[in-house]
């Protein structure tokens, strides 16, 4: 932290399902009927709506006085000016600090949990009464940091996209899309798949879990702070030009796999944030590969 400059807090939340609803709908009685045509109460939103402005109340009052504040909302993160002392607090579900990840560079994050009874707590580990002791041990670079594995994709024009579980690559309307897929071993193939999935450790609680469970004899998993991604072809589709022998992998250290799009746009987007998405034209070369920034992530224990 700056020697002559507080830290400053920053408060990362979303919308709730309430207020997304409110927007959409306008009053709580409209929303309740909406609801109701689908087997759905008011009441159970409203309660995580009720759960979540708890939540951020007790950590706004946990920052001390003499501290900077800040908030971004989820939808803004892209364009937050976060600072080198910032204290980041992400106050929702586990995605919510996976899309702060990449906009952070080496900042501590703590993930507060408002509704422990519904998420399954992997990033947000702590409740919300455990900020006012965290923040202090966080200043004094005390607090029990873990530093856990992100993805990083680059265009050949230069721009790139981290993330902290995955990054997916595939058609805008997730319909096949045709690429060449080059893997470090220096073979190569024409495809045509539901899009290629590079995720970490952390990732691989996830969709990576999932695509692993669904096959025999694939990449090992990696754990959330192993210098090592894993990689999956979805569907690949084997036609008489495209082939489907290359659908899986491990990634470590100085190891990337390449994709160059063949007639067609491809989207890349990270850790299900398709509106912050980079865009490949016909013959645009993606690398993916280890980011060298990591999540700082503030853990009461060390769990794979």
């Amino acid at each position: 932290m700056s020697a002559t400059l507080a830290p400053r807090v920053v408060v990362v939340s979303r919308r709730s399902e309430l207020d997304e609803l409110l927007a959409q709908h306008g009053t709580r009685a409209a929303a309740g009927y909406y609801l109701g045509r689908r087997g759905r109460d008011l009441a159970e939103v409203a309660a995580g709506h009720d759960a979540l402005q708890a939540a951020l109340t007790t950590v706004g009052a946990a920052v001390p006085a003499d501290w900077r504040r800040g908030h971004a909302d989820r939808d803004d993160l892209a364009r937050f000016p976060f600072a080198a002392e910032d204290v980041v607090i992400a106050v929702g579900q586990d995605g919510l600090v996976a899309n702060v990840a990449k906009y952070l560079d080496g900042q501590p994050v703590i993930g507060v949990d408002p509704e422990p009874e519904r998420n399954a707590g992997v990033l947000v580990r702590y409740p919300p009464s455990a900020v006012a002791r965290l923040l202090p041990a966080v200043a004094a670079g005390r607090a029990p940091v873990r530093r856990r594995t992100m993805v990083r994709a680059v265009l050949d024009d230069g721009q790139e996209l981290l993330g902290l579980n995955e990054i997916y690559v595939g058609h805008p309307g997730h319909q096949s899309a045709r690429y060449l897929l080059s893997t470090p071993d220096g073979r190569r193939e024409r495809q045509s798949s539901s899009g290629l999935v590079v995720g970490t450790g952390t990732g691989a609680t996830g969709w990576c879990a999932s695509i692993a469970r669904e096959r025999t004899g694939g990449p090992s998993l990696p754990g959330a702070d192993e210098p090592a991604l894993c990689w999956f072809v979805r569907e690949a589709w084997p036609s008489p030009s495209t082939g489907v022998s290359l659908t899986g992998g491990r990634l470590g250290p100085d190891e990337t796999v390449e994709l160059t799009a063949e007639r067609e746009r491809l989207v890349v987007f990270a850790d299900g944030l398709e509106a912050d998405h980079l865009a490949l034209a016909w013959g645009q070369r993606l690398t993916v590969g280890l980011a060298e920034r990591s999540l700082h992530l503030v853990e009461p224990t060390v769990r794979g």
